[in-house]
């Protein structure tokens, strides 16, 4: 008898979900991410469009291998880690690794682990997210580019062992910016005069008032 293939995160969300899909369904983890950029290198090729150079994280191996064999046992494959940017990476990732060839991949979403929450998520598989997952692979050669281009610096300048992040960098310079244009400003003292002034009758009331600047 056939079965559909799960595969979740956690080990421990992939037993409790086990219990409630029964034999239906045969239920695994990847224990997070599958893959990432290379730790030795920058692993972003800068002159084709910063594109990432992903390679299967060390130990992942033998998850994947498990996974794939599941996959090809099974009659669909249902990818359910977390609803976010992060999960979608992992989703995204573990459909190009497993090489389900001729069998559907899903996309679905747990929001809650109770049985209605998980039957409803069942119920209404989705696609692979590309902009979710594009907004992840954003976030993560950011990441990278400020960690291992500006980190450097900060050990020379700084202190070592320090990591620059790509928010507060960004905010860093911001600031930066903004005090040198403040040491630049050159105060000069100057003085606005308004008066009102009355000639004949009537006129006082058609002549709008003036200013006068003076320095």
């Amino acid at each position: 008898m056939s079965k559909s293939l799960l595969i979740v995160e956690s080990p421990t969300k992939a037993k409790t979900l086990g219990r409630y899909l029964g034999k239906d369904f045969i239920v695994k983890a990847s224990v997070g991410h599958v893959k990432d950029l290379p730790k030795n290198k920058l692993g972003i090729n800068l002159e084709q469009g910063f594109e990432p150079e992903y390679q299967i994280i060390r130990g992942k191996k033998k998850v994947l291998t498990e996974l794939h064999s599941a996959a090809v046992a099974a009659d669909a494959v249902y990818l359910g880690p977390d609803p976010d940017r992060e999960g979608e990476a992992i989703a995204w990732h573990i459909a190009e690794e497993i090489h389900a060839k001729n069998k559907p991949i899903y996309r679905v979403l747990f929001y809650e682990l109770t049985q209605k929450a998980i039957q409803e998520a069942l119920s209404h598989p989705q696609q692979l997210n590309k902009s979710l997952y594009e907004a992840q692979q954003a976030r993560r050669i950011l990441d990278r580019l400020v960690g291992y281009l500006i980190s450097p610096i900060l050990w020379e300048k700084v202190k070592r062992g320090l990591s620059a992040g790509r928010v507060q960098s960004v905010a860093l310079r911001l600031i930066c910016n903004r005090e040198r244009e403040i040491q630049k400003f050159d105060p000069e003292e100057y003085w606005t005069i308004e008066a009102q002034v009355i000639g004949a009758p009537g006129e006082a009331d058609k002549a709008p008032p003036r200013s006068f600047v003076s320095h």
